[in-house]
């Protein structure tokens, strides 16, 4: 049976009718037409679909919408500057050292790289491989990925 749930999705709070047991992934998919989250493997392997809860990168794929209720979520779609038509500056670092191949994989790297961020502004590149291990990619080895999140550090902190 389908019950009331509002969420707090990337600063506004979007009232939906869903069942008790769908995904946190399923509801901004389905629900919220937020597609920028992506489903991948649907077992938390992949980490397409991560988004960033309270702050923290968090597997949408592994957690039930009724869970996060009273907590804010932030999509890729949010993490662009609202309204404003730019990009947030890992997004567009992103870009500008071509760390998109296909760009499937993009979103859930962006979001564990903006928490990692958010939690070490000048991390090392050790420690940005190390926050990505979650996050696969069958295109771009990884390296220009890592070049990005490291100049994009630059331009947030």
């Amino acid at each position: 049976m389908k019950k009331l749930l509002k969420l707090n999705v990337n600063g506004r709070v979007h009232p939906a009718y869903v069942e008790p047991w769908r995904t946190l992934l399923e509801v901004l998919r389905d629900e919220l037409a937020l597609t920028g989250t992506k489903m991948g493997c649907e077992s938390g392997h992949c980490g397409a679909c991560t988004v960033l809860i309270d702050g923290k990168a968090v597997k949408s794929c592994l957690i039930l919408a009724y869970q996060v209720r009273g907590k804010k979520i932030l999509t890729i779609e949010g993490l662009a500057g609202s309204g404003t038509g730019s990009l947030h500056p890992l997004q567009q670092s992103f870009l500008d050292h071509f760390a998109i191949q296909c760009g499937f994989c993009t979103p859930g790297m962006v979001m564990s790289a903006t928490a990692l961020l958010d939690e070490n502004p000048e991390p090392s590149e050790d420690e940005i491989r190390k926050a990505l291990t979650g996050n696969i990619c069958r295109c771009t080895g990884y390296t220009k990925v890592v070049e990005a999140i490291m100049a994009a550090r630059r331009k947030i902190s």
